[in-house]
């Protein structure tokens, strides 16, 4: 055995081998790295994007403009008051004392600044049934809604006083109250039943208590040490909590998955007969090997997100990366510690019941024996049956409408806020969302400066991009002034659009841009969406080639086929297809959108496809590296490529549908989700799990490669300078002499 040690190569089976010798250096040095990494990452603390880089273009100048006036932007709020029937008007008494009294209670909380009534800003519907009290929350923005409260009850009693009128508050601080009360904890419960989840789906498929905690152990050591990297990290690139989110999600998806592709493994050459030190040696040259392979992609996918030049992507990308790292480096290293340490002790807690299936379940699926059969009997019908079936499915994907979600949207009306945002659009179009022009001078008072912002005023509501009121607020002190253009079109965001690129390429250029030393970018909510439409667009083909041309060398070189990159490309572009289709389908068209709570949406959020693309691709190659290397490895081993391709899926599917079944149910809890945009993810990625570990995985991949044959291991001759990756595949190269090479078309097939 000591000869067959000296044979293995490659850094899955030595780092395995090194720590099934050392299993207490092993852990130790594993459990240091995780409290090193947290405190560090708690002492550092964590940089935060700012909104001055968010976005490129506009929304950035602008936002950084103000941080360096050092202008805190309060909070705004606004109460519409508006006349139930058709009688009430603005000029009635009635209606005024309604005005004067929401004015005196909001003043009278004290937590309040700048109240204005309608009739001074004019700021009345063009029918008088409608009017706008405004006002700004006293303190720091981001934490008014634990401070909105006494003014929400202040407007609630005027309210009962006058129930002629609808009275009804609404902006930044009151929203955030209403989404933190409503949907405060939502996203957080769903992170924490994610373990729970993925502990219960792990219990049955082994069948044993200590060896279904090994994953999630792993998987969440791996997302504490990335946590406090993160913090370390985020002094040279800002992360933020949506990063913190997508890490944990795709550090329990990966974490789990690793640890369980190696630990079925060594589960399954023992029950072969070998003893648990062959074992190991043989998951860690095999699985080990398919682990490092697959986390090698999946962090170069994730990379791909670090090319969007979008701060937040960057730090979902980084964030990402990083946790398939330290979830890769965990799993071929202290895993095999572990089990070492536990030898048979893994099998405690053993649940009586699975007893039976889970002995069985080594000798592989039978159900997944009987699709093979089928699809390696007919392979010409099972490749264009599961082509066509996905290309339908792919097919509404041709018409996706992307856009940033608008407050209905993205949350129904089931809220009384959201009902308010659409009563405050159709009264005032565009004065809920207004475009926030920042002007900057050297002297934001001089006589050319007041006459430009007087000029820019009239003729955005003559160009037709705002029906107004157009209000400019002065800061003399920095020489700033700030415009609010409410624009045509409301809350339609394609109109909204158009009133933009009138303000920006009419009115600007004929009014504040014939001032020397003036600058005014355009931001705000729509401005943000455009902006943000137009970088993500220019990054979709550099972010597309980089993950797809070096997703395609890393399986070039770590399979040595030239037709196995090619088709592993190929098949993963149609899983992700196929998930955009059923995001059209569900989401834009509305088909079965009831069964996931999400009717009227009609559009996909603008981040969402290119975020679904560099994630799936890369946990794809999860199932498929995995799969294919077990393949080769049983090519290797002197079966016929059909043989192989039998043995390779039968006996994968077992670890492949736990797998799936664990990714899948997580993504789901977050399909459950009240926003729209994380049940549009959580719904996408299940989909395409679902997808890609059955209809890919066990039709089209098997029965691709049946068709193809010997063909499969091509690789030109010209190739043959290539790195050899293909280290460590077969068993026999840690137990026994290994096999004679096999020839295959166009160079031979051998460790």
């Amino acid at each position: 055995m000591g000869n067959g040690e000296t044979r293995v190569r490659g850094i899955a089976a030595r780092a395995g081998g090194w720590s099934a010798r050392h299993r207490w250096a092993a852990v130790g040095i594993w459990v240091l790295f995780v409290v090193l990494a947290m405190g560090a990452g708690s002492a550092a603390g964590r940089v935060d994007v700012k909104d001055s880089d968010q976005l490129k273009g506009e929304t950035h100048t602008a936002a950084r403009i103000i941080e360096d006036a050092g202008i805190e932007e309060p909070a705004s709020e606004t109460v519409l008051l508006q006349a139930k029937g058709d009688g009430l008007k603005a000029t009635d008494a009635e209606f005024r004392q309604a005005v004067e009294a929401v004015v005196k209670a909001v003043e009278g909380t004290g937590k309040v600044t700048d109240v204005t009534s309608p009739y001074d800003t004019r700021t009345i519907s063009k029918d008088g049934r409608s009017a706008l009290v405004q006002f700004d929350m006293r303190g720091d923005s981001e934490t008014a809604g634990e401070r909105v409260e006494p003014v929400l009850k202040a407007v609630e009693g005027v309210q009962k006083d006058h129930e002629t009128l609808r009275i009804e508050e609404i902006g930044g601080a009151s929203m955030m109250k209403t989404f933190d009360d409503a949907f405060g904890d939502d996203f957080q419960k769903a992170e924490y039943s994610a373990v729970p989840v993925a502990l219960g789906i792990l219990l049955i498929a082994f069948g044993a208590l200590v060896a279904a905690l090994l994953p999630v152990l792993l998987a969440v050591t791996a997302i504490m040490a990335t946590m406090g990297l993160m913090g370390v990290v985020s002094h040279v690139m800002p992360m933020s909590d949506t990063a913190n989110s997508v890490m944990l999600l795709v550090g329990l998806a990966v974490g789990v998955d690793y640890c369980l592709f190696y630990l079925r493994r060594e589960r399954e050459e023992r029950a072969a007969g070998r003893d648990a030190q062959t074992a190991l040696r043989v998951a860690a040259a095999t699985s080990g090997r398919a682990i490092v392979v697959s986390g090698v992609t999946v962090c170069v996918a994730m990379a791909g997100m670090l090319f969007t030049g979008l701060a937040e992507f960057e730090a979902m990308g980084l964030a990402s990366l990083m946790v398939v790292a330290v979830a890769m480096v965990g799993s071929v290293t202290v895993l095999p510690a572990l089990l070492s340490l536990l030898g048979e002790r893994v099998e405690k807690g053993r649940l009586p019941f699975l007893r039976r299936r889970s002995t069985a379940g080594n000798s592989g699926s039978r159900f997944w024996t009987a699709v093979l059969k089928g699809v390696l009997a007919k392979p010409v019908v099972s490749v264009v049956v599961a082509t066509g079936a996905l290309l339908a499915i792919t097919a509404p994907a041709l018409g996706m409408k992307t856009q940033q979600l608008t407050l209905d949207q993205e949350f129904g009306d089931s809220l009384p806020i959201v009902q308010t945002y659409n009563r405050l659009n159709d009264a005032f179009p565009g004065g809920s969302e207004p475009a926030e022009v920042v002007v900057r001078a050297k002297d934001i008072n001089a006589p050319e400066v007041k006459s430009a912002l007087a000029d820019f005023r009239d003729r955005a509501i003559s160009s037709g991009a705002s029906r107004g009121p157009v209000e400019i607020k002065l800061h003399d002190a920095q020489n700033l002034a700030y415009v609010y253009v409410p624009l045509v079109g409301g809350s339609d965001l394609d109109k909204a659009g158009e009133s933009l690129d009138k303000l920006r390429d009419e009115v600007r250029p004929a009014t504040l841009g014939k001032v020397d030393g003036v600058e005014a970018p355009i931001t705000g909510q729509v401005a943000g969406s455009k902006d943000f439409n137009d970088q993500l667009a220019g990054a979709v083909i550099p972010v597309f080639a980089f993950v797809v041309v070096f997703a395609f060398a890393l399986m070039l070189l770590s399979f040595r086929s030239l037709t196995i990159a090619v088709t592993s490309i190929v098949l993963n572009l149609l899983s992700v297809g196929a998930a955009y289709g059923i995001l059209v389908g569900v989401f834009q068209h509305g088909w079965g959108a009831s069964l996931v709570g999400a009717e009227g949406v009609g559009a996909i959020i603008t981040w969402l496809p290119l975020f679904l693309f560099v994630i799936l691709f890369g946990l794809s190659m999860d199932y498929h590296v995995f799969v294919v290397s077990r393949i080769r490895e049983a090519r290797l081993k002197g079966r016929t490529t059909t043989d192989a391709i039998r043995h390779g899926v039968v006996t994968t599917a077992g670890v492949v549908t736990s797998a799936a079944v664990i990714m899948v149910a997580v993504f789901a809890i977050f399909g459950t989700l009240s926003m729209q945009s994380m049940k549009q993810m959580g719904v996408g990625l299940a989909a395409a799990v679902l997808i890609d570990a059955t209809i890919i995985r066990g039709v089209l991949l098997p029965a691709v490669m049946a068709l193809l044959g010997e063909r499969n291991w091509y690789l030109p001759k010209w190739l043959n300078r290539l790195p050899d990756l293909t280290h460590d595949e077969s068993p026999e190269a840690v137990s026994s002499p290994p096999p004679p090479a096999v020839e295959g078309q166009g160079r031979k097939v051998g460790v």
